[in-house]
């Protein structure tokens, strides 16, 4: 393996493993509901209507993340598609190719890190080591594959933090920023501003303010040129604001800082609310299969704190874990900011060795927590098998070949820590998922299959095309802009002059006595059944043609 780490190697080698991990399956997996399809749609729209300021969904304002994300996707479209195409694929390529790249920072950075850490003998291979572990965990794996904001976030999260913790080692050892550096610390954070808001400066601060609290010393933050970083972070911003201010006649930061952002910090917004801890429990699987070392890295990382580069990891991930676990509103992918520094604390302590000592509380905890990844594994391996039997996949014997070797692998990874089994686990896993389960669960997908319904049943050209009690963006963006969502009311106002109509089973009564009351038969050409798993209710499809009568 040493040959292989040195020059550029092991950027190959950290490239392949992400193709191997996040390519499979992003073009067989359908869109998703419901943010992916959202993101996906608005961009789409951008492309159609050739306006990159204002953010739509069909007729609504979608004034929740700046326009950064939504350009990127619209550059890969216009590269390798077109908006009329409604292939997820080149959406998701932003996602892919960001995701790959905070893989390959975090190498980069890595290997700085672990130069100022004496107990790491091999800097470079404990570097591989970290960014291997977050190349593989389930939670970024995810994300490369989804047409939203989260990867590329981590890619500028990655290459800001990095910077700062560069800016630190750098003065602590006497030797002055430069201002590149400090240019390139600045370009990153209103790089992340412009795809998800303040998320990436707040990191920063928090990490920032707890290195000055514990070393009660702020002055190294000078090498970071404050005063002229401001400066160029207002020239990168400051004309995109001021023209979506303006195109939206203010409304754009009222509803993205008022209606969205502090709402979810006051209050758990749209049913996503969790108790405090739940990351962290939640990190056995989202993090998996580097969460197998979760308290070998930290109880490490805190008896290390003292050394430069362990005390920013720990700046980087324990506060704003703790603020994040404290905020109302809990998604999965909140906390991936903080797994490139999680991941480093892992490979410190698989380069010194995951002993814990004489510590019985470690020792024991230890325990519980490699018991709680051996279940994440089985149930890992068990949804290879369960989710085509329960969603009608004919490719059952794919998942349970995949599972059996899953299986294997985690056997593997439990004995022998080290990159390569770790990389051979995930790549077992995201390709039996993806490759050979995911793509084939029809039951699941009800958007694919009623788009598929009326691809069959072609609608007269011209005629409105309406959707009644399934209403999920996955169906907007496979059936495109035109496709109207509506009560049975105002679809039988709109199809006054005929079209078609698709509507679940659910309000296929009121809609029959709405299109009756206006004198309009609708004749039903086919339907299709499965679950809508945004809601998690099983329903039925049809699709029919309506006509005056």
């Amino acid at each position: 393996m040493g040959n292989w780490l040195v020059g550029a190697r092991p950027y190959a080698l950290l490239t392949a493993l992400c193709l191997l991990l996040y390519v499979p399956g992003i073009a067989a997996i359908p869109p998703l509901d419901r943010d992916e399809a959202r993101f996906a749609q608005a961009t789409r729209q951008m492309l159609e209507t050739g306006d990159f300021l204002r953010i739509r969904f069909q007729d609504e304002a979608r004034n929740k993340k700046p326009a950064g994300i939504y350009w990127l996707q619209a550059a890969a479209v216009a590269a390798f598609s077109d908006a009329n195409n409604a292939a997820i694929w080149p959406y998701r390529l932003p996602s892919l190719a960001a995701a790959t790249g905070a893989v390959l920072l975090s190498f980069s950075f890595g290997g700085a890190l672990f130069r100022a850490d004496p107990t790491v003998a091999d800097r470079r291979r404990a570097a591989f080591t970290g960014a291997t572990v977050l190349a593989t965990s389930l939670l970024l794996v995810s994300e490369a594959h989804i047409a939203k904001t989260d990867a590329a976030l981590l890619a500028s999260v990655v290459a800001g933090q990095g910077l700062l913790g560069l800016a630190y080692l750098r003065v602590r050892g006497g030797v002055p920023v430069p201002l590149v550096m400090a240019a390139g610390f600045w370009i990153a954070e209103a790089a992340a501003i412009l795809i998800k808001g303040p998320i990436a400066p707040a990191l920063a601060l928090v990490t920032a303010a707890t290195l000055a609290i514990a070393d009660r010393d702020a002055r190294w933050l000078r090498g970071l040129r404050p005063l002229l970083g401001i400066v160029l972070l207002a020239l990168i911003l400051m004309p995109w604001l001021i023209a979506i201010e303006w195109a939206t006649a203010g409304q754009f930061l009222a509803d993205a800082v008022g209606h969205d952002l502090l709402a979810k910090l006051i209050s758990s917004q749209e049913s996503h609310g969790a108790p405090p801890l739940s990351y962290l429990l939640l990190a056995v699987v989202t993090f998996w299969p580097g969460s197998l070392f979760l308290m070998p890295a930290l109880i490490r990382g805190w008896r290390r704190r003292d050394a430069p580069a362990t005390r920013f990891l720990l700046a980087w991930l324990v506060p704003s874990w703790v603020l994040i676990e404290l905020v109302p509103t809990k998604l999965p992918h909140y906390i991936l900011p903080l797994y490139p520094a999680l991941a480093f604390l892992v490979a410190g302590a698989i380069a010194e060795g995951t002993r814990l000592g004489p510590a019985s509380w470690a020792r024991w905890a230890d325990w519980a927590v490699r018991g709680l990844w051996a279940v994440a594994s089985l149930g890992l391996a068990a949804a290879l098998v369960v989710l085509p039997l329960r969603f009608g996949s004919p490719v059952i014997a794919f998942g349970v070949t995949g599972a059996a070797l899953v299986l294997a692998a985690s056997v593997a990874m439990w004995w022998r820590p080290a990159p390569a089994p770790m990389a051979v686990l995930a790549v077992l896993l995201t390709w039996s998922l993806t490759v050979g389960v995911l793509p084939g669960l029809d039951r699941l997908w009800l958007s694919r299959s009623a788009a598929a319904l009326v691809a069959e049943h072609q609608p007269r050209p011209g005629m409105p095309l309406v959707a009644v009690g399934y209403n999920e963006p996955s169906l907007v963006f496979l059936l495109g802009t035109q496709l109207r969502l509506s009560s049975a009311r105002g679809a039988a106002e709109l199809l006054a002059q005929g079209g078609a109509v698709l509507v679940s089973d659910r309000e296929q009564a009121a809609l029959q006595q709405a299109l009756g009351a206006r004198g309009l038969v609708a004749r039903a050409l086919g339907n299709v059944s499965g679950t809508d798993y945004s809601t998690g209710r099983r329903m039925i499809v049809t699709l029919y043609d309506v006509e005056p009568g």
